[in-house]
């Protein structure tokens, strides 16, 4: 049976080969063929992925990431689509499925939302709670750096605390839009935003949020 995260990886690679490699992203001084890179040096070269997350390594990330982009396109779409090797940890189903079903859906967002004629996609409450399982998860994480306090709200009246703190600003949306607010995309996001109007606005336009 088809996992969400796979679903969402060929989605991705079928994006990417359909916008070509210099169309832009919201990733921000990313091209398809930058994110394209990423993708696949995230999951094929973890001595050099480190660097996404310690600063230490980002230097080395930034040079692997500067090879594998040198790459023809079509390679990289072609390893995005088959997937990390068999000695790669995401080759397991049950972690490819914790790790990558956040990861291959704000990419694929990151490519379409970056069009000026997108549409929200229409997405099945099944994976709708998938991912709200997995924001409720790492609210804490992605939201530690806000400037507010952050609290995460579904039209069904759920809620998670991303950040304690006042004033409290209330970001109310799906979880797939709620994601791509914490995930720093905030002005691509379709949510509503409640509390204080200083507040929102600092929340609306800083850089700490996301991992």
């Amino acid at each position: 049976m088809s996992t969400f995260a796979k679903r969402e990886r060929l989605l991705l690679a079928d994006l990417l080969e359909a916008e070509g490699p210099e169309a832009p992203t919201l990733c921000e001084g990313w091209t398809t063929r930058d994110l394209a890179a990423h993708v696949v040096v995230r999951e094929r070269r973890p001595d050099a992925a480190g660097g996404i997350l310690i600063k230490q390594l980002a230097s080395r990330l930034d040079k692997v990431m500067e090879e594998f982009a040198a790459k023809p396109y079509e390679e990289l779409i072609q390893l995005i689509r088959t997937g990390p090797p068999r000695f790669s940890p995401f080759s397991l189903k049950q972690i490819d499925e914790a790790s990558n079903i956040v990861e291959f859906y704000v990419h694929t967002e990151d490519v379409r939302r970056a069009r000026p004629d997108w549409t929200p996609r229409e997405l099945d409450p099944v994976f709708q709670d998938a991912l709200w399982s997995r924001l409720e998860r790492t609210a804490r994480l992605v939201g530690r750096g806000v400037p507010t306090g952050l609290v995460l709200r579904r039209p069904d009246g759920q809620t998670a605390v991303a950040h304690r703190g006042t004033p409290v600003v209330t970001v109310t949306g799906e979880p797939s839009e709620l994601l791509l607010f914490t995930y720093g995309r905030q002005s691509a996001a379709r949510v509503e935003l409640d509390g204080d109007k200083e507040a929102i606005a600092q929340l609306h336009d800083t850089k700490q949020l996301g991992i």
